[in-house]
C-alpha cells in the first residue's frame, strides 16, 4: 500500500539536511561589484571613463574631406560654337560654269577644333566649295577668313523667286558631325543674285540710240575725165 506523507521543507531544521535547488537566481551585479576589492573597482571605473572620453572625441571629430568629384565636361556640338560672318564678294568669273568668290570670317568660340566644309548654297543648281583648302580646321577662340567659290551649274534647278541667302556647310569636331545651313542678310543675297542673274538671265545689249548717217556712193573719176552718169531712160522709150 502506498501513501503520500507530508512535504518536508528544504533545509529542514528537523532533519539538518541540505538539498541542491535547481533554477536558483544568479548573483546580482551589485553583489558582484561590492564583492570586488577597491583596487579592481577603481581600475574598472577608469577604463570606462577612458572609453567614454575616446568615444566622445571620435564623435566630435570633423569628417574627413571626401575625394573631389571630377566634373564631367561635355563636348559642345560644333554647330553651337561656330559662327559665320559674310565679309564681301571677292570676284566673279564668266566662265562655264559661272562662279564667284565669296569671303567669310568663321569663328569657333569654345570646345575642340572644328573642321568645316562647304557643300552648297541653297538650290540644287548651285555648288559651293572652300578655296583653296576644302576642309580647313579652326581652333577654339580663333577666327579664320575663308573664301567660298559658288558656281552656277544648272539654271533649271534655280527657281526665279528662290531665296538666295543660304550657305550649306558640314561641321565636325570630336563629338559629332553636323549639317548646318547658315542664313545671311545684307549684301550676300544681292551678290549671289547678281551671279545667278548673270549666268541664267543675261541682259541683252541695248540698241544704240545714236543716229546713223546714210552711206552714199561717191562718184569715181577716171583718167578720161569725170564719170558719165547715164540718163534715166524715159518710160515712153520702152513702149
Amino acid at each position: 500500500m502506498t501513501g503520500i506523507g507530508p512535504i518536508e521543507p528544504v533545509n529542514s531544521a528537523d532533519t539538518q539536511e541540505t538539498y541542491e535547488v535547481i533554477g536558483a537566481d544568479a548573483p546580482r551585479f551589485r553583489d558582484r561589484w561590492q564583492a570586488q576589492s577597491p583596487r579592481v573597482r577603481r581600475a574598472v571605473v577608469g577604463a570606462a571613463a577612458l572609453g567614454a572620453t575616446a568615444a566622445a572625441v571620435i564623435a566630435f571629430l570633423p569628417p574627413e574631406p571626401s575625394a573631389p568629384t571630377r566634373a564631367i565636361v561635355r563636348m559642345p556640338w560644333p554647330a553651337n560654337v561656330t559662327t559665320f560672318r559674310y565679309t564681301g564678294l571677292a570676284a566673279t568669273f564668266d566662265s562655264a560654269p559661272a562662279s564667284g568668290l565669296f569671303r567669310f570670317a568663321v569663328t569657333v568660340h569654345s570646345g575642340p577644333p572644328v573642321t568645316l566644309r562647304a557643300t552648297g548654297a541653297g538650290p540644287d543648281g548651285l555648288t559651293a566649295r572652300i578655296s583653296p583648302a576644302e576642309s580647313p580646321t579652326i581652333n577654339a577662340g580663333t577666327t579664320l577668313r575663308i573664301t567660298v567659290q559658288i558656281s552656277v551649274t544648272d539654271c533649271a534647278n534655280i527657281p526665279l523667286g528662290a531665296d538666295r541667302t543660304f550657305l550649306d556647310v558640314t561641321l565636325r569636331n570630336t563629338r559629332a558631325i553636323q549639317q548646318r545651313r547658315f542664313i545671311f542678310g545684307g549684301a550676300y543675297p544681292d551678290d549671289l543674285s547678281e551671279l545667278v542673274n548673270r549666268a541664267c538671265h543675261p541682259v541683252p545689249p541695248r540698241p544704240s540710240t545714236r543716229p546713223q548717217a546714210e552711206a552714199t556712193g561717191l562718184p569715181q573719176f577716171s583718167e578720161y575725165g569725170p564719170p558719165r552718169i547715164p540718163a534715166k531712160v524715159a518710160e515712153t522709150s520702152l513702149r
